[in-house]
C-alpha cells in the first residue's frame, strides 16, 4: 500500500499546479491522503522533493516482492 501511494504521490507532485489531478476532490474524508503520505515520508525518512529526480524516486520507494 505504502509503494502505491508513494507512486501516486510522486505522479501527482510532478504535475503543474493547475492540472485537474491536484484540483478535483471529493469532500473531505476522514484522513485525507496528503496527511497519510506526510505520515509515510516521515516513518520512510524521505523528503517530498526527491519525486523530481524519478529514478532515485522509484528505487527509494519500491519494496521487494513479499511472495
Amino acid at each position: 500500500m505504502v509503494e502505491t501511494r508513494f507512486r501516486w504521490f510522486g505522479h501527482v507532485e510532478r504535475r503543474h499546479v493547475d492540472s485537474v489531478v491536484r484540483r478535483v476532490g471529493r469532500g473531505r474524508p476522514r484522513k485525507t491522503i496528503r496527511e497519510t503520505i506526510k505520515k509515510d515520508l516521515h516513518i520512510n525518512e524521505l523528503d517530498k522533493n526527491m519525486v523530481f529526480d524519478r529514478t532515485l524516486w522509484c528505487r527509494l520507494i519500491h519494496v521487494a516482492d513479499p511472495t
